[in-house]
């Protein structure tokens, strides 16, 4: 079944609204609901005592101040993570009653100044805080927010006796989500956790997470050199087969809007129809402002954490028909999905 293109794109909060308060914690997700985004994403991860805590990633020294607690300085730690070796503090090493005396940090405070602001002001949130959140959220016609729950390292996390999938039903059963198929979506980079997840009574939409390049890790751990490769999931077959298995895809925008060899951006590629073609939803990540992740033909003066026109970007990205956009300023998104909508 061909998709046609989406006349209304969601806009969802990337780590809430963290263009404008650092990433992951109560401000931001309650910002990105105040305006307008359609749905947040939170990142999960695993404490010791399997709590899903939301951090980008389970190394938190760039996003806590976990450096400046003596307490935890044994913790330091070095350790391989779907083969990248890393040095910092791992949320699986700390209870969640030791990670909730931390406060969270802004991730890029020289281009988010205003952000930084607020470091040491926000404690960390759990998978559970999140959902007791959405509970009281919704729009004045009774429209209730989205969930986009990314699974981040599964992988790893099982080996270590933490398997993601189940720590994800379990919260959302406790916390009354598994009847709330229509406002939940499940994404993640490895495509075994998916079913994982869905084998346990998850509803919802299964996206996978594809890169320009490489593998992901369950195909490595299980198949080493022979595995698959991102990119062998983006031809036509690779999409047609992945139809039957996942709902949708989610891609860097460079994907969707190609640079040249200068970093200029012109035209988007045909990824987004032959996705629809193929019958899987598409999206993409991440819109942002700001000049340093902008293409270098909109970018404008004043430096990188200055404003870009961002506007020609988006305009184009969301001209193509796609399904949803992550966007760290969800009201910039809106603004400027709305204004297509209009045209």
């Amino acid at each position: 079944m061909t998709l046609p293109p989406n006349p209304r794109p969601r806009v969802i909060g990337h780590r809430g609204a963290s263009g404008y308060r650092p990433e992951h914690t109560r401000s931001s997700y309650e910002l990105a609901l105040a305006l307008g985004a359609d749905a947040v994403e939170p990142d999960l991860v695993a404490t010791r005592d399997g709590v899903l805590v939301l951090r980008h990633e389970n190394e938190i020294s760039g996003t806590t101040d976990v450096a400046a607690h003596p307490e935890f300085a044994d913790r330091r730690l070095t350790k391989t993570v779907d083969g990248a070796e890393l040095t910092g503090w791992f949320t699986e090493d700390f209870t969640w009653a030791e990670l909730r005396t931390l406060r969270a940090r802004e991730r890029l405070p020289k281009i988010r100044p205003s952000s930084a602001s607020f470091d040491g002001t926000f404690g960390l949130l759990a998978l559970p805080d999140l959902l007791r959140l959405l509970d009281d959220s919704g729009d004045a016609a009774g429209v209730r927010p989205g969930l986009v729950l990314e699974v981040k390292h599964a992988t790893y996390f099982e080996s270590i006796g933490l398997p993601l999938d189940e720590l994800i039903a379990r919260d959302l059963a406790e916390g009354g989500w598994l009847g709330s198929a229509d406002r939940i979506t499940v994404e993640a980079f490895e495509e075994s956790v998916l079913a994982k997840v869905r084998a346990r009574g998850v509803g919802g939409e299964f996206v996978y997470l594809l890169e320009a390049s490489g593998s992901p890790f369950d195909e490595i751990a299980a198949n080493g050199s022979d595995a698959r490769l991102y990119a062998d999931h983006l031809t036509d077959a690779g999409l047609a087969a992945l139809a039957g298995r996942v709902d949708g895809i989610s891609v860097d925008k460079g994907l969707v809007l190609p640079t040249d060899e200068h970093g200029r951006a012109d035209a988007p590629s045909d990824l987004v129809a032959r996705a629809h073609a193929a019958g899987l939803l598409v999206f993409c990540w991440t819109l942002r402002s700001e000049n340093r992740f902008l293409p270098k033909n909109f970018r404008y003066g004043g430096g990188a954490a200055a404003t870009g026109d961002y506007e020609s970007e988006w305009q184009r990205i969301l001209g193509t028909g796609i399904d949803g956009v992550f966007a760290d300023q969800p009201d910039l998104a809106v603004a400027v999905r709305d204004a297509e909508a209009r045209a």
